[in-house]
């Protein structure tokens, strides 16, 4: 009596990349836990604007996490100081200031410390 066993590579990698597959469900239960510390490490409400997803990639399946707010490079980054104008020629700014509503027509901006919390969401997910 003999036993023979083939072991085809390509099935093998069709059945761990498929969806709904022991490899797809580890990687976007890791992907959902750090976006979800992404979204609470987040400043203000944009943690909203953060959204994950698995995707093929040629190396294999990966976990992509995107904030698609409009100001996230800023945090990211930060900035310098700089000049705030209104966008209308003769326009005004308003904003509050300790309660008070201010009108103006220039700011100095004091510029921002980088805020990487993706970066960080990403160490406290491992």
């Amino acid at each position: 009596m003999s036993v023979e066993v083939r072991i085809e590579a390509g099935r093998i990698a069709r059945l761990l990349r498929a969806r709904g597959g022991i490899a797809h469900r580890r990687i976007s239960q890791r992907t959902e836990r750090v976006a979800r510390i992404a979204e609470s490490e987040a400043p203000g409400r944009m943690g909203r604007y953060i959204s994950w997803k698995v995707v093929e990639a040629p190396r294999g399946l990966e976990g992509v996490i995107v904030c698609d707010h409009p100001a996230v490079r800023f945090v990211l980054d930060g900035t310098r100081p700089h000049l705030i104008r209104p966008r209308r020629r003769n326009g005004v700014l308003r904003f509050e200031v300790d309660g008070q509503v201010v009108f103006t027509r220039l700011v100095r901006h004091p510029g921002t410390r980088a805020n990487p919390f993706l970066q960080r969401a990403l160490r406290l997910g491992r």
